[in-house]
């Protein structure tokens, strides 16, 4: 049986322009390198269907990078994307990660859950850590959105 990690947060927003944020290479190169990373938008591949392919490139601050692939799986507008994602593209076919998005009066609860896999309890701390901060810059994507 997979065992999942989950992180929740609910963001201002209606649930359509939360999930384009998701999405749209624009913004996705925004909260997907998060403050500290730049994510090229020209390193983006982004076959938002199922089956369609995605890749980014991120640029860390010590001048190293991390190759990044995955497939969309499931994509059904604007509450749930389901992907994989693996950082040894062509070694890994990735781990699930699930999107889900539920609109409520206060806005657009984001689910985000990931396959633990064989994550260490450190590893999923820090992949919790990290989903977090995309999730802050998603905000602040949000926040410029709805200006």
């Amino acid at each position: 049986m997979t065992e999942y990690f989950t992180v929740t947060r609910t963001l201002r927003a209606p649930r359509e322009l939360v999930f384009e944020t998701l999405i749209k290479p624009e913004h996705f190169a925004v909260w997907f390198g998060t403050a500290a990373v730049e994510v090229p938008q020209e390193t983006l591949t982004m076959d938002v269907r199922p089956g369609g392919q995605f890749r980014a490139v991120m640029h860390l601050p010590d001048g190293n990078r991390i190759d990044w692939a995955g497939e969309y799986k499931v994509v059904e507008p604007p509450s749930h994307l389901s992907m994989t994602l693996t950082d040894q593209p062509g070694d890994d076919t990735g781990l699930p990660v699930l999107f889900d998005l539920e609109e409520t009066t206060d806005g657009t609860v984001l689910t985000i859950r990931q396959d633990r896999s064989d994550f260490t309890d450190e590893q999923v701390a820090a992949t919790i850590a990290g989903y977090n901060e995309f999730i802050d810059d998603i905000e602040r994507v949000l926040e410029r959105l709805q200006a």
